[in-house]
């Protein structure tokens, strides 16, 4: 092979693409480009030449995660009424909570929650919040990546952020001015983030899918989360699914979140609109909301990715956990043993998360991708059996998860070096999310 420009190489003991077939690669380099982007993956012994540094690191090199349903700013609420169901969690306490957040309140739980991601290999996250400019801020300035989705919605508090129509609006015109993706390697992506049915009249959804379909934009809401959330709709549509067929709301880049309380019928909408979901297991659960139709989604051919919900009703940001409990229940409610193996799961955490965005580019090591890496150590005593590819990602999934990350690259940028963000101090960005949660206290 001829050389190749590449900024830089890093070569593993281990390097998992998270291709289609879960290949394990041993002793290889993954070469990325001045760009920032991926310009080859392969066997060292295969790999061309290049006059670029390389980073020899001792574990295993995987793409970073993708939490395709989050809204990190509510890192400054953790623990705060986890011990309520989804509705009057909300409405007792986190709406008027909510009420009480200023733009930089915003951005330190922003900024909190990214770090606390970045240590877990999480290197792209699907937010859908408000004030949604001090988020870009927060991504910005440590470096990770977002596909934003700035929330619409009508609930007690939120009459301070505009009206339903100025909050669509808005990002109407934000996605006009500065495009759909902007920022060094296009950490930013904008979309619509209509909250839910129950939280907006039926115009909103139908104008704003509009929209979303007329720029490419990604239309990101809640769907049948919990029982009687959405008795209104149901009494009118049948479901909150058969809603949106019914007024031409599909159609284009739309993810379901949670997609809990879904029938037969329910889940045949979502496939032949091409509608992704992402479950979140973990929030779930703890809300009592249900056990998501995993396996059926699956059979469907429905895109699946892992979302960790809020952090103020999981309780954390571990998008590992996610993959253990997404197996685990699918596991339990099938009592079947194979319902969604180590690999199945990781592929939701990795390259399946990046298609439920409708992103090629992310979740993947493969020539062109973003290079969002992510090293693991493999000197853990949770591998038992590194040589071994099948217990290697087993042992990844079950048993290391968080805590084998070491270090993480976004756009070919090291952000996390040794378990410790290279861009903000850590200790000042605790103690800013601190602050704003003794404040929506006081």
């Amino acid at each position: 092979m001829g050389a190749v420009s590449t900024a830089r190489r890093l070569h593993a003991p281990v390097v998992l693409p998270c291709d289609e077939d879960m290949t394990v690669l041993r002793d290889a380099v993954v070469d990325v480009d001045d760009d920032g982007r991926i310009a080859h993956v392969g066997p060292a012994d295969a790999a061309p030449a290049t006059d670029a540094p390389v980073t020899q690191l001792a574990g295993l090199v995987m793409p970073g995660l993708v939490n395709a349903h989050a809204h990190t700013p509510l890192t400054v609420l953790r623990g705060l009424g986890g011990d309520l169901p989804l509705m009057r969690w909300l409405l007792e306490v986190v709406w008027p909570a909510e009420a009480r957040l200023g733009g930089a309140d915003v951005r330190a739980g922003m900024l909190a929650g990214s770090a606390e991601m970045l240590r877990g290999g999480v290197t792209t996250s699907a937010e859908m919040y408000f004030q949604s400019e001090h988020v870009v801020e927060a991504v910005l300035e440590i470096g990770s990546r977002v596909v934003l989705t700035p929330g619409i919605i009508t609930a007690p508090g939120m009459e301070r952020l505009g009206t339903w129509q100025q909050m669509r609006d808005a990002i109407t015109r934000w996605i006009d001015a500065d495009g759909l993706r902007f920022g060094p390697g296009e950490r930013i992506e904008l979309g619509y983030g209509p909250h839910a049915a129950y939280t907006l009249p039926t115009e909103a959804i139908v104008t704003t899918a509009a929209l979303a379909r007329e720029r490419g934009a990604l239309m990101h809401l809640h769907v049948a989360e919990a029982p009687g959330e959405d008795d209104a709709v149901r009494a009118e549509f049948g479901s909150v699914p058969a809603m949106l067929e019914a007024t031409g709301s599909l159609g284009g880049r739309v993810l379901a979140a949670h997609a809990i309380q879904l029938s037969d019928d329910d889940i045949a909408i979502l496939a032949r609109h091409d509608v992704a979901v992402a479950h979140c297991p973990g929030s779930n659960a703890k809300l009592a909301a249900g056990v998501a139709r995993l396996t059926d989604l699956r059979a469907a051919g429905i895109r699946l990715g892992l979302g960790t919900d809020s952090p103020a009703s999981n309780d954390d940001l571990d998008l590992w956990e996610e993959q253990r409990l997404a197996s685990l229940f699918a596991r339990q409610r099938g009592a079947d043993a194979t319902a969604l193996t180590a690999s199945g799961a990781l592929a939701l955490a990795t390259r399946e998360g990046a298609r439920a965005l409708g992103r090629d580019d992310l979740g993947v090591l493969a020539p062109g991708a973003w290079a969002d890496l992510v090293h693991v150590a493999l000197d853990d005593a949770s591998f038992v059996d590194p040589d071994d590819d099948v217990q290697l990602i087993s042992n990844l999934v079950w048993a290391a998860g968080s805590r084998g990350v070491r270090d993480v690259w976004v756009a070919g940028e090291q952000v996390l070096g040794d378990g410790v963000p290279t861009r903000v101090d850590p200790g000042e960005v605790l103690a800013g999310a601190r602050r704003v949660a003794a404040k929506v206290k006081a």
